[in-house]
C-alpha cells in the first residue's frame, strides 16, 4: 500500500515546511538589512537522490511537495491539522496562507518503492525574525503530544508525538511520530535546525516500519550538506559565511 499524493504531501511537505518557520510577513525593509542566501544557493545545499544512495528518486517537478499543489481544494479541508495547538496553527496557517517573500528551497526524495520517504526545507530569513520563528516552531513541537492530519474522507491519521535525537546536537528540536492509516503503520520523524540565517525542516516518513537509526544516518548527511554548502554550522546564530556569494552551480559538495 501506498499513501494517496495528497496525504503524502501533507504529512511531508505541509508538516516539515511549515514547522521551519512561522509564516509572518517580513517587514518591507527587512528583505534587504541583511544578506541572505539565494533561493540557488539554498537549492544547492539541498540532499540529492545520490547523497541517499541506490534505490533512491526524486519524483517529477510536477510533484515537488508543495502544500497547495498537493490537493485539490475539494479534496483538503481548509485547516487540514488538528490537536497540538500551536503547531497546528502554523501548519494550517502555511496551508491556507501565501508563504513569505523569502528565500525558500525544498525537494522529497523517495526510496524503492516510495519508502521510505525524505523530505528537506530550506529558508532564509534575517537573524532576528529567524530565532523569533524557529523558538516559536520549536515550542510548537516540544508542546505536541498527539496531532491528526486530514487530506480527505479516507486519509485521516492521528500521530502520537515524542521528543527523540536525531542529529549531534541534543537540543535540535526533533520528534517521532507514530500512527495508522487503513491498517497501515506509518512512522515519522521530523527535525529543525538552524544555520545562522537558515533554517532546514527534514522528514524521514516511512510505512510498515520504524527505522530511527537510518532517519538519523539521513539527518546527520542533510545537515553535513548544509554546513559544507553555506559554510555555517548547525546550532550558529552567525550568518552562513557563502554569502553574499555567487551562485554555487557546479560546486562539489
Amino acid at each position: 500500500m501506498s499513501l494517496t499524493r495528497p496525504f503524502h504531501a501533507l504529512t511531508a511537505a505541509a508538516v516539515v515546511v511549515a514547522v521551519a518557520l512561522g509564516p509572518a510577513a517580513l517587514p518591507a525593509s527587512a528583505a534587504t538589512a541583511q544578506p541572505l542566501p539565494s533561493a540557488d544557493q539554498l537549492k544547492s545545499a539541498l540532499l540529492t537522490a545520490a547523497d541517499l544512495g541506490p534505490g533512491w528518486t526524486e519524483p517529477p517537478a510536477t510533484q515537488s511537495p508543495s502544500p497547495s499543489a498537493g490537493a485539490s481544494p475539494s479534496a483538503s479541508p481548509s485547516n487540514p491539522v488538528t490537536g497540538c495547538d500551536a503547531l497546528s496553527a502554523l501548519i494550517n496557517m502555511y496551508v491556507t496562507r501565501p508563504g513569505a517573500a523569502i528565500p525558500r528551497a525544498e525537494t522529497e526524495l523517495d526510496g524503492p518503492n516510495g519508502n521510505p520517504m525524505v523530505t528537506q526545507a530550506l529558508a532564509a530569513e534575517p537573524s532576528d525574525q529567524l530565532a523569533t520563528d524557529f523558538n516559536s516552531a520549536a515550542d510548537a513541537l516540544k508542546t505536541c503530544h498527539t496531532i491528526t492530519f486530514n487530506a480527505g474522507p479516507s486519509d485521516t491519521v492521528t500521530f502520537t508525538v515524542s521528543p527523540v535525537t536525531l542529529g549531534d546536537r541534543k537540543d535540535a528540536p526533533a520528534v517521532h511520530l507514530d500512527g495508522t492509516l487503513a491498517g497501515v503503520r506509518l512512522n515519522g520523524y521530523v527535525g529543525i535546525e538552524r544555520f545562522g540565517t537558515v533554517a532546514m525542516a527534514f522528514g524521514y516518513f516511512e510505512r510498515q516500519g520504524s527505522n530511527e537509526q537510518t532517519a538519523s544516518m539521513e539527518y546527520r548527511t542533510a545537515v553535513a550538506k548544509v554546513e559544507r554548502a553555506l559554510g555555517a554550522k548547525a546550532g550558529s546564530t552567525t550568518a552562513p559565511t557563502a554569502v553574499p556569494a555567487t551562485p554555487t552551480e557546479g560546486r562539489r559538495v
